[in-house]
């Protein structure tokens, strides 16, 4: 569906993270940017019915008005979403990709990651959940997955057939100078719970939760959730 057979109200663009939405399935979109829309920090801007149709639609947009965030399903007829997050992020390689699919198997998993994809959500998850990934996406650079994706993510990464770094013996008893708090909101994160569930857990607001997460990515020098839960699951931090 062309974004022009829909009614946006016009809105401050350096105010709300620009969103677009990519499934062929016309109840999804419209029920998916609906709720979307009603969040005070996000705004679709963009709504395509297949990789083709999205990619037709950003040949017409400006640097300025690509969306940022693009939510992209997978199984599509015409161009799929795996092809066209390759294809785009060639093009467009300022543009994150967050699969939202129903599809939690390893293979897509893979497949997606390889092509570009910046995380990988479950469609059941809730809207609050998907838009905290997105923040989480814009403001960290992080890799947002549901939880469950997350474990089968490290599940790959452990099996990864390339030998990881030798690393001396005072390497491997570092403990990256996390502070108390920041090695709970660590942990926590390992046993799969999001920015919302760790602020409850630990009483602490989610823009609180962000700030320990991006002081943790620095200080292990990641730049995903992946990776943090890999060299905590090396050094025994849980």
């Amino acid at each position: 569906m062309a974004l022009s057979r829909i009614s946006f109200n016009f809105v401050d663009y350096t105010m709300k993270t620009r969103i677009g939405i990519v499934d062929d399935k016309p109840q999804n979109r419209l029920s998916l940017a609906e709720r979307i829309n009603y969040s005070d920090d996000t705004e679709v801007v963009l709504i395509a019915r297949d990789g083709n149709d999205f990619l037709d639609q950003m040949k017409m947009l400006t640097p300025a008005t690509y969306p940022s965030v693009v939510l992209m399903d997978i199984e599509m007829p015409v161009l799929d979403g795996i092809e066209t997050v390759r294809t785009a992020k060639q093009l467009y390689p300022e543009v994150n990709f967050l699969m939202l699919t129903v599809f939690d198997d390893d293979e897509k998993i893979f497949e997606a990651i390889k092509a570009g994809a910046a995380g990988y959500m479950l469609k059941d998850e809730k809207v609050t959940v998907i838009i905290e990934c997105i923040q989480q996406l814009v403001e960290l650079g992080g890799a947002p997955m549901s939880p469950r994706i997350a474990r089968k993510a490290l599940s790959l990464l452990m099996k990864a057939s390339l030998p990881d770094k030798p690393e001396s013996p005072q390497e491997e008893k570092r403990d990256f100078d996390l502070s108390p708090r920041e090695m709970e909101v660590l942990k926590l994160t390992v046993d799969g719970y999001d920015y919302k569930a760790v602020a409850q857990k630990l009483f602490l607001s989610s823009h609180t939760v962000r700030k320990h997460i991006a002081n943790i990515y620095h200080k292990l020098h990641v730049t995903s959730k992946a990776q943090a839960i890999k060299l905590a699951n090396k050094n025994k931090w849980t």
